[in-house]
């Protein structure tokens, strides 16, 4: 499972020119999954979002009631090792992935967070964002550096 992770101020999906979903102070993460994640890996990815402390005065999403917004990009496992054309071999199918998607964003329902929102698996979406320091960090869950 690899993830990019953005302090944001704002964030919003826009799928055929509409807003699909936005938020305002929090995180948007970008997540993709490959054969070989489990329920550990969702468990764990979702607990250091939450308790990760990179908002001020060292607080964490939770701390601050931020909000998440959660988009499925499975891109993050390009390979382009060879040529200039990027391979996904690594990628998890379309069809395990999106439940693995979707028992991620459960992972954050019930906890400390003001809004959850998503963007919709496999469809083409503009994603806008206004990064808040900037800070950005990746995850590899099978890589947790």
């Amino acid at each position: 499972m690899r993830l990019v992770i953005q302090k944001v101020n704002k964030a919003s999906v826009i799928i055929k020119n509409e807003i699909y979903a936005s938020i305002n102070e929090g995180v948007l993460c970008y997540v993709a999954f490959c054969d070989g994640d489990s329920d550990i890996d969702l468990e764990w990815s979702s607990r250091k979002i939450l308790t990760l402390k990179i908002f001020s005065n060292h607080q964490s999403l939770e701390e601050i009631y931020g909000d998440i917004l959660i988009v499925s990009q499975f891109t993050l496992f390009a390979n382009i090792k060879k040529g200039t054309k990027p391979s996904w071999v690594k990628a998890a199918n379309p069809k395990s992935a999106k439940i693995l998607y979707e028992n991620f964003i459960m992972k954050f329902q019930g906890k400390k967070v003001k809004k959850i929102q998503t963007g919709v698996f496999g469809s083409d979406m503009s994603v806008q964002s206004v990064n808040n320091g900037p800070l950005t960090l990746m995850i590899d869950t099978h890589n947790k550096e």
